[in-house]
């Protein structure tokens, strides 16, 4: 009975032990964005809406 506490125990602590890693991964990520001017959604958006394209 206790080999089956100890081991669900390690499970337990690997688990967390994962999920605080991959979170603590994710918010150092650099998120980057476009800059608008080579956006081409803003592109086909003045284009439907009747805009000259400059």
């Amino acid at each position: 009975m206790y080999t089956i506490f100890v081991v669900s125990i390690i499970i337990i602590i690997v688990v967390l032990l994962l999920a605080v890693l991959t979170t603590s991964k994710a918010y150092s990520y650099k998120h980057t964005v476009d800059p608008i001017d080579d956006n081409p959604y803003l592109e086909n958006e003045k284009i439907e809406n009747g805009e000259k394209k400059q």
